[in-house]
């Protein structure tokens, strides 16, 4: 079987981590591990969550795509993503838009996209609020121009993504099942 990597993505607060999360519990599928200079959330473990890197070790990796993101830096790294389909035949990344356009890019046919959007603005705030991001930190990422540009679809994104629309949990969770059995079956889900 060919390898194939899912990527997740869309605008900050939309669900990615928790669907990246459903995906290994339900499908095994790994997780490759991104990088990041900003300060970990509390709970959060270096290793497991992202690589939390200094700024000097985050120049070090060998990455596919990175990006400044909210005053920090993002990346994942070809060495993360070896080690994953060293593991599983299946993997999931989770990136912002630009990174997810880079991917296709970047590895074509190897990738499937998950695009998460949410009906609702006002659930983000909550969400990121709930997820013990301060207040400011909040503020700061909602009015970047990096989320503004992941509330939309990019063009480049549209013939290869699948839209999942994440206000309500249990129905998400149907779309991604849905999404998982055509991956499995050899086909892409609409």
């Amino acid at each position: 079987m060919r390898h194939k990597l899912i990527v997740i993505t869309g605008a900050t607060g939309t669900g990615k981590t928790t669907v990246s999360s459903y995906l290994t519990k339900q499908y095994g599928v790994d997780r490759v591990m991104t990088h990041t200079t900003r300060p970990r959330r509390p709970g959060e473990v270096d290793g497991v969550d992202y690589y939390f890197e200094t700024p000097a070790s985050f120049a070090a990796n060998h990455y596919i795509e990175h990006v400044t993101y909210a005053g920090y830096e993002y990346g994942s790294s070809r060495e993360s993503l070896a080690r994953s389909f060293a593991k599983a035949d299946f993997a999931s990344i989770v990136l912002d838009t630009a990174g997810a356009i880079t991917y296709a890019r970047e590895l074509g046919d190897q990738i499937a996209v998950l695009y998460l959007t949410i009906e609702d603005p006002t659930i983000l705030k909550q969400r990121l609020l709930a997820r013990g991001d301060p207040e400011a930190m909040v503020q700061q990422r909602l009015a970047s121009a990096e989320y503004k540009r992941d509330l939309q679809l990019p063009a480049a994104l549209k013939p290869v993504a699948t839209v999942i629309k994440n206000d309500d949990w249990p129905a998400a969770c149907k779309q991604i099942d849905a999404f998982m059995a055509a991956l499995r079956g050899g086909a892409m889900a609409d």
